[in-house]
């Protein structure tokens, strides 16, 4: 299966809870962290509501 990295470009400070609870369970916690998972709809998801503060490349 397809995986992909995310990066954490913006902070999640000033942003709502939901998003910030969204980025820590992605596996970030600070700035320019990374972390690699699977291609699923459900982290799919995840990455799509907090695009905006991500860096996505495909592995």
């Amino acid at each position: 299966m397809a995986q992909i990295q995310v990066k954490l470009v913006r902070s999640a400070i000033d942003r709502p809870e939901r998003q910030k609870r969204t980025v820590q369970s992605l596996g970030l916690n600070k700035m320019n962290s990374t972390a690699q998972h699977e291609v699923n709809p459900s982290i799919m998801g995840m990455v799509n509501s907090v695009k905006h503060l991500l860096e996505v490349t495909e592995l």
